[in-house]
């Protein structure tokens, strides 16, 4: 049975709450989403959750709505990107960075790592979504410490520790979880270039903290010649914790699409798109696909342990296996062992092998082919 699987388009960066926007889109309950943040042992925020247009398409919308005091700058663009930029049409981001919560920076909001996860550990979360929130804080805790010289023992989190940004890290944990997504194919994000302004001064795009989570986790940036921030330190942490492959399969259908919007107007358009699909593998009678092949050189086996070999491994789902006569080193006549089977069978069939003849090595390669579709007739 095949794992459910997202695709995450990231052609205009990614942040929390685009991710999370993306995910009702998908059709992540609403209700368990609400019932999860309201345990949060949290105050001044709400949720809103809406339809709105960007570039003419029907996306969804997740708001954090703060109250006074804990409201900030975060889609403020003459603030963000300087007066001189006011009148350009940005893209959103919330914006982790606290942006710099104005000139009334609460203590509170300055949290360090072990109390954004005892606020998890308060929450009525599902033990996946509060293993995953406390994953992308994590990641986010060592990117910050990194670019601030401080340990993750002692980092505060002066923006992704405030309310809104804890809400998002945790809705998107709960949406995951809730759909019952195992695997997320994420194969590049497009960032912006520039400055911004935040909580720490005017750092340059991408900001510190996301190509110290690029560097880390092995993300594939790629930087466009638009102005303006479009992933935010949560948008990379998350595309960090629940990324599992980079790489689209050569074929597959979509069985739902999300829209998830943005907040700041930029030059990208502003959204993320998710899909959920099913890769097609083989079995399904692709015109194309993917297939293992295993090799091995014998010279001390017998001929009736190499066709008990063969009969193993064709009953445990190989597409084919074969003896080809060589001659190894000082003329020594030997066989050599051919095994094609999908790649996801590969590691029970060298354990065949292992088991059953003499040899101490097996070398594996992929290999793509194209097959005719075929169908029995009587």
């Amino acid at each position: 049975m095949n794992k459910r699987t997202l695709y995450l388009e990231c052609n205009s960066g990614l942040s929390g709450d685009m991710f999370t926007a993306a995910l009702l889109d998908l059709g992540a309950d609403e209700a368990v989403l609400r019932k999860a943040l309201a345990s949060l042992p949290l105050d001044g925020f709400d949720i809103k959750i809406s339809r709105v247009k960007k570039s003419g398409l029907d996306a969804c919308d997740f708001d954090v709505v703060l109250d006074a005091a804990h409201e900030n700058h975060d889609h403020d663009m003459a603030y963000l990107y300087g007066d001189d930029h006011a009148h350009c049409h940005m893209h959103e981001h919330h914006h982790d960075h606290d942006h710099a919560r104005g000139d009334h920076h609460h203590h509170h909001e300055h949290r360090g790592l072990a109390e954004i996860l005892d606020i998890l550990s308060c929450a009525d979360l599902t033990p996946r979504a509060r293993e995953l929130a406390e994953h992308i804080f994590t990641i986010l805790g060592r990117a910050e410490a990194k670019a601030h010289g401080a340990t993750l023992e002692t980092v505060h989190f002066h923006e992704v520790g405030a309310v809104d940004s804890i809400v998002d890290i945790t809705a998107a944990a709960v949406c995951l979880d809730n759909l019952g997504i195992e695997e997320v194919i994420l194969p590049i994000l497009y960032e912006g270039t520039g400055t911004i302004r935040c909580a720490h001064g005017v750092l340059p795009i991408p900001v510190p903290a996301v190509v110290n989570i690029a560097a880390a986790e092995h993300l594939n940036l790629h930087i466009t010649t638009a102005r303006g921030e479009y992933v935010t330190p949560t948008g990379a942490a998350i595309a960090a914790a629940i990324r599992t492959s980079e790489t689209l399969p050569a074929a597959f259908t979509v069985e739902k699409i999300g829209l998830g919007a943005g907040k700041r107007e930029q030059e990208l358009p502003g959204f993320v798109r998710a899909m959920l699909i099913h890769p097609h593998s083989a079995a399904d009678g692709d015109a194309q696909d993917t297939i293992c092949k295993l090799e091995t050189n014998i010279d001390d086996c017998t001929g009736e342990a190499l066709g008990y070999v063969m009969e193993r491994l064709m009953a445990a789902g190989a597409r084919d296996v074969y003896y080809t006569p060589v001659y190894m080193k000082k003329n020594r006549p030997a066989y050599l062992l051919e095994v094609l089977c999908l790649p996801e069978d590969a590691a029970a069939m060298e354990q065949i092998i292992f088991s059953e003849t003499t040899t101490i090595g097996i070398r594996r390669v992929k290999m793509e082919r194209c097959v005719l579709k075929r169908r029995l007739r009587a």
